[in-house]
């Protein structure tokens, strides 16, 4: 029932998944276009989608109290309206596997030279410290953009990052509150695929073995995060993110 393939997407989600307990946003962007061209998208994003519930279910366990409740529901509302443009996107035009590979390869790159201007770049940092605590119609685009995104490949997180590390500055509150919004959100998507069908027989086995290997990714990740280099760490996961984006444009 399982084959190779099948064998690679589990590893692909497995190591996707320790890079998501160390940087806290990069395990879906990710895994997805690796996922996509290993099983397919109907497969994919279903399987992805239900592990980053219980990634979230499991960080707001850990430390609810610390959830900010005014950036929560902001952020729900605005990217919800995004989520039904990338619903209607994916539902109403008959997008060619070629032209959705291509789509998500371009987007995958933009996040990967968003995340590397972002974490390197001193001026937007200096920029950054001089911001006030009004949001400006810029921030609320990105959010709509992440929903649409998130609706289409359930990976709106970088885009979402870009947002809540302005808006919200306390590490725990950051966690949970993000957290909290994929909670809702994937949950939304998940109604979503069972209606559409997705969950055959094949789908729950994958999604099984890779619920189990999560806990162990995790468990791994905490370990490796206090002995790595962070920095040099999040340069490799950008690089991945490259050779994943490029890889879906040649495909």
């Amino acid at each position: 029932m399982i084959d190779f393939k099948d064998i690679l997407f589990i590893i692909v989600v497995f190591v996707a998944n320790i890079i998501q307990s160390i940087t806290g946003f990069a395990g879906t962007v990710l895994a997805m276009p690796f996922s996509i061209m290993l099983v397919g998208y109907g497969t994919a994003k279903p399987i992805l989608n239900v592990l980053g519930i219980v990634l979230s279910l499991g960080v707001i366990g850990l430390n609810h109290k610390s959830l900010n409740k005014k950036e929560f529901f902001k952020i729900i509302a605005i990217m919800l309206a995004g989520m039904v443009a990338g619903f209607f996107i994916t539902t109403q035009f008959d997008l060619k596997a070629g032209l959705l590979y291509k789509l998500l390869g371009v987007i995958v790159l933009l996040f990967m030279g968003i995340g590397v201007f972002n974490s390197y770049s001193e001026k937007y940092r200096s920029k950054k410290k001089e911001t006030n605590e009004k949001t400006s119609f810029l921030a609320y685009l990105v959010l709509v953009v992440a929903g649409v995104v998130h609706g289409m490949f359930v990976c709106g997180g970088p885009l979402l990052v870009v947002y809540a590390s302005e808006k919200i500055k306390g590490r725990d509150e950051f966690r949970v509150t993000v957290s909290a919004v994929w909670a809702v959100l994937n949950s939304i998507i998940l109604f979503s695929d069972v209606k559409a069908g997705l969950f055959n027989h094949k789908t729950v086995i994958l999604l099984a073995v890779c619920i189990v290997l999560l806990f162990g990714a995790l468990w791994l990740g905490n370990i490796l995060f206090r002995h790595i280099n962070k920095k040099w760490f999040m340069i490799i996961t950008y690089v991945l993110m490259g050779i994943s984006g490029i890889s879906l444009l040649v495909k």
